[in-house]
């Protein structure tokens, strides 16, 4: 399927749905169709015993400066000023943030956490992240889809394809605020797997989630009784149409996306609003304070949408990019993201989601230690941190390491590939036997590549 094709099918299903045109008769012709159709989204076993059961994924675009947030680097300090001949006489600067040690683990984070330095002994910090590209479209793009190079089906969509979801009211696959740019639509897209497969998009970068709406949710002509009638038939026309066109995942894809709109029209809304939770959860998650309160709302939305079942949950903040003012915009972007995330792993922790939701947190690259400006950072795809929590995965431990100034991933480096490869194993996913047939030949999302980090799962 063709990139500007993602989203067709759930999108028409809407509009179909919402606008109340088509047939209102024929309702008999549903059990035909139902009688001959699986669904794609039921849930399938595992390769093995998974250690977690779905994914939170919070993206924070634009490449966060380990070496100031969970890259503790003591020789950066004190070789701070001195230049590097082999950056073009570039000098070195050392955090202007002072890194403790938290927890049992002693684990070192930078005083821009206090909030979720306090679930250090949760937390797995790995340090030692490596990508091919120095550049953000290609390199979030590979973060994604594993290729920098070719339109691949996203992690989520793999994922989903891999498990099916536990919830069919729901799309097993979310993203919240994702950007229009650096990839777009292709870094929560399907690609090749079927179209039902990809992500369901709520709101976008620079949109207020607390105004984010879901076009043509809710029809204004039609009853719930006169839509079903309508899809129903609309249905049996698919299901002959499908009949003349064996193994065609596209016509599945639009079959299965018609009814989870009309699951969706009640089903979405009651989990995007907040209504119901406690004013104390709004408050942990910063709802309500202007600094705090869009990210916030994307970490409860995405527990809440865990909670129902759903696989896999992507929350994203922008903008990383800290070319220049880092002191000021870091500070910024930390803050706007401490509390949320602290607030998501002790509610899961509370409500028993957390032992198997795996979370994560990581951009597309890092920043350098050494700078062309004074007050900022450049990109840096040779070495930077990613953190999870839950999902099976050992806290309170650094896994993998960078040179003595976190230039360079040195010691037990993690490529995308390894990280994909990683938390399909967590959620019970071999990635070598997860595949897809696709023009001649079989496709996986580590390619021919990844290695499971074994020594980070408990």
């Amino acid at each position: 399927m063709k990139i500007e094709d993602i989203n067709f099918s759930r999108r028409h299903a809407l509009q179909t749905l919402g606008t109340g045109f088509g047939y209102l008769a024929f309702s008999g012709l549903s059990s035909m169709a139902s009688q001959s159709y699986k669904n794609p989204l039921d849930p399938k076993q595992p390769h093995f015993k998974p250690r977690a059961k779905r994914v939170i994924f919070a993206c924070m675009r634009g490449g966060p400066s380990h070496v100031d947030t969970f890259d503790y680097k003591p020789a950066l300090a004190k070789d701070d000023g001195k230049t590097l001949k082999q950056f073009g006489k570039r000098k070195l600067l050392e955090s202007p943030w002072e890194f403790k040690k938290y927890g049992k683990s002693g684990l070192p984070i930078s005083e821009l956490y206090p909030n979720l330095a306090k679930h250090a002994d949760k937390l797995c910090l790995i340090n030692g992240m490596y990508a091919d590209v120095p550049n953000h479209p290609q390199c979030f793009v590979q973060l994604h889809t594993g290729s920098f190079q070719f339109v691949r089906p996203s992690m989520g969509a793999w994922t989903l394809y891999g498990l099916g979801s536990e919830n069919q009211n729901l799309p097993g696959f979310v993203t919240i605020n994702p950007p229009s740019r650096v990839g777009g639509a292709q870094n929560y897209g399907n690609a090749f797997l079927p179209a039902i497969y990809q992500g369901s998009r709520i709101g976008s970068i620079g949109e207020s989630l607390k105004d984010a709406r879901v076009a043509n949710l809710k029809n204004k002509r039609l009853t719930e009784e006169q839509q079903r009638k309508q899809l129903d038939f609309i249905q049996s026309m698919n299901a002959d149409f499908k009949m003349g066109k064996q193994e065609d995942s596209q016509i599945e894809g639009v079959i299965e996306s018609y009814e989870l709109a009309f699951r969706m029209q009640s089903a979405l809304p009651e989990v995007m609003g907040l209504n119901g939770e406690k004013q104390a959860t709004l408050d942990s998650y910063g709802i309500g304070n202007s600094q705090t309160d869009q990210f916030g709302r994307q970490c409860l939305m995405a527990r809440r949408l865990v909670e129902k079942g759903v696989r896999f949950v992507e929350i994203t903040h922008e903008n990383w990019d800290q070319h220049g003012a880092l002191k000021q915009k870091l500070t910024g972007n930390c803050g706007a993201t401490d509390q949320p995330l602290a607030a998501l792993l002790a509610d899961l922790e509370q409500r028993n989601l957390l032992e198997d939701t795996l979370v994560i947190w990581g951009g597309e690259f890092g920043r350098t230690p050494h700078v062309k400006k004074q007050d900022g950072r450049d990109h840096n795809s040779t070495g930077f941190s990613f953190w999870m929590a839950g999902g099976g995965v050992r806290g309170g431990m650094r896994y993998g390491k960078t040179d003595e100034h976190g230039i360079k991933a040195v010691a037990d480096r993690m490529h995308f590939h390894d990280l994909h490869a990683t938390i399909l194993h967590l959620l019970g996913l071999d990635h070598e036997r997860l595949t897809y047939t696709y023009a001649g030949r079989e496709f996986r999302l580590t390619d021919v590549h990844g290695k499971v980090a074994k020594k980070i799962i408990s």
